[in-house]
Formats: structure tokens, C-alpha cells, sequence
């Protein structure tokens, strides 16, 4: 053989090993198999086994759809129209006679309680009836009781936004009543199995747990874990006097257990810990007909069973052999648990679900919910672990790609959220979805992940950014030093924590990603931890103490130093920045910053912003936009593959939501220590005004009438708004300084509300009563108050307004009972009309500097300098928009 056959002979094997490698590598799987609304999903029996309620899109979205069990798919029918918001869960009423779910607007996680009747489906899509349709409510529900099937126990945060007062709530009425208003920090209610109230779980000032037994007079302390442990009832036991209980309380406790308690005696029996000894205690499944244990979970590299009753483990061992390697999950059944809704799944099979007759042994297919998903092209997903930076071991799952040698490959670790929370091994669809264009991906149970005992959880205190980044980095290196991962091509992404992880990532470690993706993520710790929801007030000191004190100076110090915004000038790689902007958690400020630090500094970043969206996305449209656009980005970067074509309904929604970064604007940063007030350029003067208001939520408007009135009393005004309500004449009057225009005092009576303010040069003070409740407000003023109460568009009036004036103040936030400053800035010049005629102002925009909701813009008159509108975000009422404008006024 002559050197050239030899050198063909080469090149030819190179060539059919390179067509080899390629033709072992799956083909594209259309993203919408992967992240569409699932074709069928959700799948429950009725309680008497009539019916199968499932979910399924009608008119593009997700909802409730109900069949005959003899009746196919194709016969069922909807029973509920929503088109705004995919509905993600329900359940059937214990009498079988409602469906219950729950549902937002616009991700603002404000939920509220709906029912609706399944048998009025015949007569078309029946209309869902909203059970607890107050504004600006977020409801929890406690209890379904066993004894009262058209009732449930449900807890409403209409009276505090912070707590949730216990409520009865009549599904076939509507009719709630309350049962106890939630003064005592109360976060959960625990009924006995004859429903009656017996325990209570309340979150102490100092982050700790108390379990408290319900008497007659009142509450009794009985249990109590530290701010680091756990403890939580979970069922009464059948004889009445004990209650099962998880708990890993004391310092030589490390794994949390399965106990028995007796609130009377306050004894505490041992029932079952982890029996390997390496993981917490998962879940126990009780029977409802005999009510006793049937099985303990446990959630290790894979899920671990320990049935305690023969018949069950039987069925399922009966299940196993008829689907080996695979998952089982037993999900809805009969009232008499003779028949039920089985799940079969995997790491490669996103599953199926089956109708098993424990009596008779019948299996008969269901659905699939992403029927078109080719199985044989999925990746295994396996557990691994890796040593961190100080030696602590750190479990982890990783999905290599199919048809692909693992060497050299370009990876993307995807951070889970939380991050007290885990990641878990079965089907994963964005495993699966980036595996499938050519990625490794690495998924850390970085330390501060849960599930693995209370040490490995605290070791996370304290530590974002630092030894829980290192988790991650270090696994990077794992991946690169096993010669899997090319260190020139891995990427991150994640979402809430783990979008903070994404940045964290990028900011502090520029040398080890070539690309991020950051959705909903926080980059400043400070403002984050200031704008949480105020139901998170139970586990506020809790963030506190895990993150860090925002109001010590060692904790302020920690967490500047620990927000990638701090130290986005190191970040060199490019990013994708996804938010949305109902998002109540990382509000879009969070997303905002880091996109114009990075901008400024001229570096790759771009940036999608739904509007209807909150906390990670839900509608499909808005969902396959952003992954449609993530895919594209990484290709780019990592140099996988990726799917170029998309409907057009997806390219346009993409091209709406995309950001043009040089638009995006800093959110304000404001000197809160400065003690000065603004200084108005005039004084205001007696008179009278009157307003003609417009509130308008979503398609509804409801007009009012209000009355503002200036009085001289000597060395001060007072301003005494008034307005006509459903529960009678509102109030609020208050009483300023002279030229000054600072606040002194003020007075509100709203029907069921009643306030009263002083305020000093270092100090709010007073007292709310809401509904009976009397909360005490007492605040220190770090910057001077000004325009917090009546008239303050009037006094806004007095400043110097001109082209580019801007200043800043604070006002007390009367929903959340926190002081807020707020920037001021003159954003141009207009010519407005109202009914009191045609003015030349200038615009006045003032919003919270924290970028919280609550925008509020004013026009002001540049002849008269008299506020003739204003356009005001009310976050209370869901987002409600208030327009105010100048019918007359007159002078006195």
C-alpha cells in the first residue's frame, strides 16, 4: 500500500467515525414537545369513581375538562373557559359535587378560591365561582373535613396583608365566616380526624417554630424548634390523642424524623427515621379508610419505599413487574381506595398514566401527556457527587448527551431555585431539552439544599455567593477534570435562586462560564430581602438570619459584597436576562439594574420582560418564546445545536417581549440617610377642590366623587379629603406645617378602618384599627416625611418643578405598614384637558425607589402650580388604575 492509499484509507475512517458519532446522535426534538401545555395531565378519579377530571388547553389554555370513566377522551367535556391563565392543580369537593383550584392574575400570586360544578357541564361550560373575591387577598387553604364535605377551612389575608385569619367557607354558598382572627403570628391550623381545631403553628419574633394546642381559653405552648430546625405536625393519629409530627429538634438531632406527640402529656415517640441514615424524613401516606400508615418515603439519589401495609405493597410489587425500571406513583383514587390513577415515569419517559382495580387487577392505559415525546432519544440522568472547596461533599445529577462521547462536551449547570429546596432525580425536561442539543448539564444540591439533614442545610447560612458558589464552581471543575466538560464552552442557568446563582456565577467567577441565563433573579440581596411579599412576614427573620441582616452593618457589609450588581463590572460574559414583571418576589428592578450596569459597560446583554407573567413563566405562548430565544443564545455562545424555526404566534410574542436594552432604565439610587425634606417654593392657600375620579380594573370602572379642602388654622393647614363610599363617607385628614408643608398629624376613617399618625423630625407614631385589629405603628424617620397623607398632590404642586427637577422623601405605607422612600423627577411638559379646563404642566412622576409597584403620575398647572391630574397603580386592588382630575375649585 503506497503512502497516498494509506493517507486515503485514514482520512475515510476519520470521515465514517465522524458519520458514525453523527448518526448516533438523536435528531432535534421540537422544544414543544418538551415545554407545551401537556395534551392531557392532572388526571383524578371522582370520589365514587364516575368520573375522570383531567387538565387539557381549551382555546390555547389550560383547563379543567371531566369524562365519564367509560367515556373516551375525545367525549369529555370542559368545565371551566379560562384564557388568561393556565389553571395548574385542582380537586374534587369529598362529595364529589364541586372541582376546586386556585388562581391568580397575572403571576401576582394574589389566589383566590374557585368551585365549579361538573355536572352543569352538560348545558355547556359552566361558570366558575370565585369563594373568597376580596381585593388584594391571598388565600390558603387549611383543610377539606371529612365530616362536612361542603365545607373547607381556608385562611384570608384581607384584614393584614401579613397574616391569614381562619375562615369556614361554604363551597355551595360561598358563605364565609370567620373563626379566629389571626392575631398571634399563627402560620398553619391542624384538625383531628373528627375535625375538630386542635393545633395551631405559630412563627416566633426570634424565627422560631411553637407548636400550640388550641384550648378553650386560648393557646398552649406544647413544642418549639429553633429558627435552623424543623417541626411541623402532619395527621392526628386514629385514637385522637397523639399526632404524627416531623421534627429534627435538638443539637444532637440531625435528619429530621417521623414522631408521635401528645399535645396533653407532651411526650414525644420515636416512629421512624431515614433506616440508610442518610437522608431527612420524606412523607408518609396515610389511608383514609382505615386510617393508618401505608407507606414512609424517603428521597435519596432515587426515591426509597417502606410499606407498612401488606395489601398495598403487594398491589405495588404487582405494578413494579408489570413496569420494570420504572417509577410508580400512586395518585388519585375511589373514596373506598379501590381504584386509582397510577403514574409510570422515569428519567427517560415523562410518563404515562394507567386505571388500576386493586381488586380485579385490571391496568388499563390512560393518556400520555406528551405522547408525541420520542423515549428512545431521551438521556439518562445519574447520581453523582463531588468534593467542594472546603472538602464537603456535594450530591448532584447529571444528564449526558445522547449518542455522544463524553469528552470535551459543552456543558450548562442549571442551580436549582429555593434554595431550600433540591433537585431530584426522574424526567427533567430541561435536562432533557438541553441534553437533546448536544449540552451536559449538571444539576448541584449545592450545601443550603434541603433533604439532606439540618447541617448540610445550615452550612449554606449566610453563604450565598460564596461556599454555596463554590458548589457550583466546583463542579464545573469536576466536569473538566474528568474530561467531560470543555472549559471553554460551559454555561449556567437557573431561575429565582438560581438566577441569583447565574449572575452570582458570572460576577465572581468571570473566568469559568462563556455564557448565563438569569430568570427572575435577584442581583442586589439588599433590595431583594427589603420588597419581600408581606404574607412572608412569618419567615422574615428567617431570611435574615440565613442571607443576613440588611439593618446591622456587618450584615449590610455581607450582603453588598455577596449582590452580583456590586460587582457587575467584572462580569465578561455574555447574559440573557429573563423577568416578569408581576413577579411579587425579585420584583423587576432586580433584572433592570444588572441590564443597564452591563449595558453601560458595553457588554453582551439582553433582556425579555412579560408583562403578564410573575415568578417564572405559566402561559405556553410566553414560555416558548423565552426558550425559543434561551436555545438560540446558548448556541451562539456554547456552539450547540438548536431549533431556528417557531410558529409565528411565538416570533411575535418574542419580538413583544424583548427589551430594547437601551430603554431600560436605573432604578433610582437614593440617599436614605439624607434628613432633609424637600423644600416647597410656595405655601398652598385656603380653598376647595373637587375631583372627579375613575377607578378602572381590568374592564370594570367605577366612578366617584371626591372633595379636597384647605384650611388656615394659624400656624398650620389642614387638608381633609373626603370621598363617598359603598361603606359610607371616607376620611382622611391631615394636618401640615406652614411653609414647610411637613406633615405633623393625620387622621383616616375608611368604614372599618381607623388611623391616627404623629410624626416628628425622627418618628412615625400611631395606631391602625382594621376591623377591630389594632396594629401599632411606630417608625424611625431616616429621611423627612413629606406629601403622606391628604393633598399631597397640592403639596407636591408647591416644589420648584422644572425641566429635570428631582428629588426624594419618605411616606409610610399604609398595606404594608413599612416606611418607603420614594423619588420625585419632573419627566416633561404637557398640555392636559380636564373639566376644569385646558392646562400647560408639567409631569410629575413619583414611585417607590426600591422599584416597588405604586406609581403615581401628577400634572401639575406651571401658571397656578395646582395639581389639576393624577394617574395613580394602586398594588392593592390588584393593579387597579385611579384617575383623578380637576372638575372646579375656588378659593376662601
Amino acid at each position: 500500500m503506497t503512502m497516498f492509499n494509506t493517507l486515503f484509507l485514514a482520512l475515510g475512517m476519520i470521515l465514517v467515525s465522524s458519520v458514525t458519532l453523527l448518526a448516533q446522535q438523536p435528531d432535534l426534538i421540537d422544544r414543544e414537545i418538551f415545554f407545551d401545555d401537556p395534551e392531557i395531565s392532572g388526571g383524578q378519579l371522582s370520589p365514587d369513581g364516575q368520573y375522570i377530571s383531567f387538565l387539557k388547553p381549551y382555546e390555547g389554555t389550560r383547563n379543567i375538562w371531566v369524562k365519564g370513566v367509560d367515556e373516551t377522551f375525545e367525549e369529555a367535556r370542559p368545565v371551566t373557559a379560562d384564557t388568561l391563565r393556565p389553571i395548574r392543580g385542582y380537586f374534587w369537593s369529598r362529595d364529589g359535587q364541586y372541582l376546586l383550584y386556585v388562581q391568580d392574575k397575572g403571576g401576582n400570586e394574589d389566589f383566590h378560591v374557585y368551585a365549579v360544578d361538573p355536572n352543569a357541564a352538560d348545558q355547556g361550560i359552566p361558570e366558575a365561582r370565585d369563594l373568597t373575591a376580596r381585593d388584594s387577598t391571598r388565600a390558603l387553604i387549611y383543610a377539606v373535613p371529612k365530616s362536612d364535605p361542603d365545607l373547607m377551612y381556608v385562611g384570608l389575608n384581607d384584614r393584614d396583608p401579613a397574616w391569614h385569619d381562619l375562615y369556614s367557607l361554604r363551597i355551595s354558598s360561598g358563605e364565609l365566616t370567620l373563626l379566629r382572627e389571626n392575631t398571634e403570628r399563627i402560620t398553619g391550623w391542624k384538625f383531628d380526624l373528627n375535625d375538630k381545631l386542635r393545633l395551631a403553628s405559630r412563627s416566633a419574633q426570634d424565627g422560631s417554630t411553637e407548636i400550640l394546642r388550641v384550648d378553650d381559653e386560648g393557646f398552649t405552648k406544647v413544642y418549639e424548634c429553633g429558627i435552623f430546625e424543623t417541626c411541623y405536625p402532619v395527621r392526628f393519629h386514629k385514637n385522637g390523642r397523639q399526632v404524627y409530627m416531623v421534627t429534627n429538634q435538638g443539637d444532637d438531632s440531625n435528619l429530621t424524623q417521623l414522631v408521635l406527640f401528645d399535645p396533653q402529656s407532651q411526650e414525644v415517640t420515636a416512629v421512624e427515621s431515614d433506616p440508610e441514615g442518610k437522608v431527612d424524613f420524606g412523607y408518609a401516606m396515610f389511608s383514609d379508610v382505615t386510617d393508618e400508615i401505608v407507606a414512609t418515603f424517603y428521597t435519596d439519589e432515587k426515591t426509597r419505599r417502606y410499606w407498612k401495609d401488606e395489601t398495598y405493597q403487594q398491589d405495588y410489587q404487582f405494578l413494579q413487574e408489570k413496569f420494570p425500571g420504572k417509577e410508580i406513583g400512586l395518585g388519585s383514587n375511589t373514596e373506598d381506595e379501590k381504584e386509582w390513577l397510577v403514574t409510570v415515569n422515569s428519567d427517560t419517559d415523562p410518563g404515562a398514566t394507567y386505571y388500576f382495580n386493586r381488586d380485579t387487577k385490571e391496568v388499563a392505559m390512560q393518556y400520555r401527556p406528551r405522547p408525541e415525546m420520542p423515549l428512545e432519544s431521551l438521556s439518562e440522568m445519574k447520581a453523582i457527587s463531588y468534593p467542594s472547596s472546603d472538602g464537603l461533599e456535594i450530591p448532584a445529577y447529571l444528564t449526558l448527551p445522547k449518542g455522544m462521547e463524553a469528552k470535551n462536551l459543552p456543558a450548562i449547570i442549571v442551580p436549582h431555585g429555593g434554595p431550600w429546596a433540591r433537585d431530584r432525580w426522574g424526567y427533567n425536561s430541561y435536562a432533557q431539552f438541553l441534553s437533546n442539543r448536544g449540552y451536559v448539564v449538571l444539576q448541584p444540591n449545592f450545601r443550603g439544599s434541603t433533604g439532606y439533614g439540618k447541617q448540610f442545610l445550615n452550612a449554606g447560612n449566610k453563604e450565598w455567593g460564596q461556599k454555596m458558589q463554590d458548589d457550583i464552581t466546583w463542579g464545573v471543575k469536576y466536569l473538566v477534570e474528568e474530561g467531560i466538560a470543555d472549559s471553554t464552552r460551559v454555561g449556567i442557568l437557573g431561575g429565582s435562586y438560581g438566577g441569583y446563582a447565574t449572575l452570582a456565577g458570572l460576577a465572581f467567577t468571570p473566568d469559568v462560564y462563556a455564557a448565563g441565563v438569569s430568570i427572575v433573579g435577584p442581583s442586589n440581596l439588599i433590595t431583594l430581602l427589603n420588597s419581600i411579599p408581606p404574607y412572608w412576614e412569618s419567615i422574615y427573620k428567617l431570611f435574615t438570619e440565613r442571607m443576613g441582616d440588611p439593618e446591622t452593618p456587618e450584615g449590610r457589609a455581607q450582603l453588598e459584597r455577596q449582590s452580583p450588581l456590586n460587582s457587575a463590572d467584572q462580569i465578561e460574559t455574555p447574559l440573557l436576562v429573563i423577568q416578569g414583571a408581576n413577579d411579587p418576589r425579585v420584583k423587576q428592578a432586580e433584572s433592570d439594574q444588572i441590564v443597564v450596569a452591563l449595558r453601560e459597560r458595553g457588554f453582551p446583554v439582553e433582556y425579555i420582560v412579560a408583562p403578564d407573567e410573575g415568578h417564572g413563566f405559566a402561559r405556553p405562548v410566553n414560555n416558548m418564546a423565552m426558550l425559543a430565544r434561551t436555545e438560540e443564545f446558548l448556541a451562539k455562545y456554547l456552539d450547540g445545536r438548536y431549533q431556528s424555526a417557531m410558529k409565528p404566534e411565538i416570533a411575535q410574542r418574542l419580538e413583544e417581549i424583548t427589551v430594547d436594552v437601551n430603554s431600560v432604565t436605573m432604578p433610582q439610587s437614593v440617599d436614605v440617610t439624607a434628613a432633609v425634606a424637600p423644600e416647597p417654593e410656595q405655601d398652598l392657600e385656603a380653598g376647595s377642590y373637587t375631583y372627579q375620579v375613575t377607578i378602572e380594573m381590568g374592564e370594570q370602572k367605577i366612578p366617584m366623587e371626591t372633595q379636597l379642602e384647605i384650611k388656615d388654622e394659624g400656624d398650620t393647614w389642614v387638608m381633609v379629603e373626603s370621598a363617598q363610599t359603598p361603606m359610607g363617607t371616607a376620611t382622611d385628614s391631615t394636618v401640615v406645617q406652614k411653609q414647610t408643608l411637613q406633615p405633623l398629624n393625620r387622621r383616616v376613617n375608611q368604614g372599618p378602618m381607623k388611623m391616627s399618625l404623629t410624626y416628628s423630625a425622627d418618628s412615625v407614631t400611631g395606631e391602625m384599627n382594621a376591623n377591630g385589629q389594632k396594629i401599632a405603628i411606630d417608625h424611625a424617620v431616616e429621611q423627612a416625611l413629606f406629601a403622606d397623607g391628604a393633598g399631597a398632590s397640592q403639596i407636591i404642586a408647591k416644589l420648584p418643578l422644572k425641566e429635570d427637577y428631582q428629588t426624594t422623601y419618605q411616606n409610610l405605607d399604609l398595606q404594608s405598614n413599612q416606611m418607603k422612600t420614594m423619588v420625585l423627577e419632573v419627566i416633561g411638559e404637557e398640555e392636559v384637558t380636564v373639566p376644569a379646563g385646558t392646562f400647560k404642566t408639567y409631569r410629575v412622576e413619583v414611585k417607590p425607589a426600591n422599584g416597588d409597584a405604586g406609581q403615581t403620575e401628577i400634572w401639575v398647572d406651571q401658571a397656578s402650580q395646582k395639581a389639576v391630574k393624577s394617574k395613580a397603580v394602586i398594588p392593592a386592588m390588584s393593579g387597579a388604575v385611579m384617575t383623578t382630575e380637576l372638575k372646579n375649585s375656588k378659593a376662601s
